[in-house]
This record gives C-alpha cells, sequence and structure tokens, in this order.
C-alpha cells in the first residue's frame, strides 16, 4: 500500500507540484488570488472530489447488487434470455474465479486481492484532486465491492463464495456489472496515465 501512495504521489509533499508537473486547479486558484498559497482553495475541491468517488462506487455497487438479486430471484435454473439471438444472452452462472471465470482454484488469493484494492483505494481517496481519477476509483470500488460482496456471502462459505455472473456474449467469457465497472475504470486508468494527469491534480508536461 506505502508503494501504491508513493507511485501516484501526494498533494501534501513540497515538490509534488515540481519537476516539470502543474495542478491546473492550484494554479487557477493562485492566479485569480494572486497568492503564492493555492492549498486552501485546493481542499474543498479534494472533498468534492471524494464525494465523486463514492458516489460513483455507490451507484455503481448498488446496480451490481440489484442486478445480482433479480438474476438470482428470476434467471437462475431456467433457460438462458436472448438478447440478440446467439450474440448477446442473459445465463446465470456462479463462478469461483476471478474476473470472466479465470482461476477458479484461487477464490481465497482474489478475495484477498479484492479487499486490498478497496483499502487501498480508501486510504488514497484523501489525497485524490482529480475529477477523471476520483470517476475511474469509484468504478473500480464499486466493482471490487460487488464482487466482494458475493465472495464473502454466497455459498459454498465465507471468503470462497462464487460471484453471480450473467451477461454473456458469444464467443466470450460470461461476466457481471461489477467486472465491467472494473475494466471501464481500468481502462480510464491507462488513458489518464498516458495523458500525464495524476490522481493529485497534477500534469506531466514532458
Amino acid at each position: 500500500m506505502a508503494e501504491a501512495e508513493r507511485i501516484i504521489g501526494t498533494p501534501d509533499t513540497p515538490d509534488a507540484t515540481g519537476n516539470g508537473r502543474e495542478r491546473p486547479d492550484e494554479a487557477a486558484a493562485a492566479g485569480a488570488s494572486g497568492t503564492d498559497e493555492p492549498a486552501a482553495a485546493g481542499r474543498p475541491r479534494g472533498k468534492r472530489r471524494i464525494a465523486v468517488l463514492f458516489a460513483v462506487a455507490t451507484f455503481a455497487y448498488a446496480l451490481d447488487l440489484i442486478s445480482k438479486m433479480i438474476v438470482v430471484a428470476k434467471l437462475e435454473h431456467h433457460p438462458p434470455i436472448e438478447i440478440l439471438g446467439d450474440w448477446l444472452k442473459f445465463e446465470a452462472i456462479r463462478n469461483a474465479g476471478a474476473a470472466f471465470g479465470f482461476g477458479e482454484a484461487f477464490t481465497v488469493i482474489f478475495t484477498m486481492i479484492a479487499a486490498a484494492v478497496i483499502v487501498v483505494i480508501a486510504r488514497l481517496a484523501r489525497k485524490l484532486y482529480s475529477l477523471p481519477w476520483a470517476i475511474a476509483l469509484g468504478l473500480l470500488l464499486g466493482g471490487a465491492l460487488g464482487n466482494l460482496t458475493d465472495r464473502i456471502f454466497r455459498a459454498p462459505g465465507i471468503f470462497e463464495g462464487a460471484v453471480v455472473d450473467f451477461i454473456a456474449p458469444k464467443h466470450f467469457a460470461v461476466f457481471n456489472l461489477a467486472d465491467s465497472a472494473i475494466v471501464c475504470g481500468g481502462v480510464l486508468i491507462v488513458l489518464l496515465s498516458f495523458k500525464g494527469l495524476d490522481p493529485d491534480g497534477t500534469v506531466h508536461k514532458d
């Protein structure tokens, strides 16, 4: 966790805006006020970014949880429902592995990884000043919580529970909305990294 915090950097360190990086919101605040102390203006923005992160996570988690409840109640032990013919079906299955059905022999390990991801995101939230990063981390958090809930509370037992999957495209693994949120959050993080935008709001100029 400490290594993850070191990699993304923090706004609390004196050189966070140095080395060819600039935090856009702080630069704008400094220019508007004519002072060299933009930190006070940055703190409310940081709180709003945290609110966005948890709002996105709550929405993704609730959507995943509700969809799984409907699938278990209405679709499990029933024939698949065709949405786009053979190209897309809703088919309830129980997956003891990772996302998209990989690694079914390591359920406990995947459970521990999901829990660690949640802890890291929660710790880094207080250092978050970027809206796109807040959305990306919110998607990751909501998706991780969704699948972790299955692993804790569903059969065959605590930390070994099978995740409910139901979205079944043709020639592809069956997945759920939590998996989708995790993938979307991961893709967004990759794009933000390529653009040089850090979670603390700094931008790499090189």
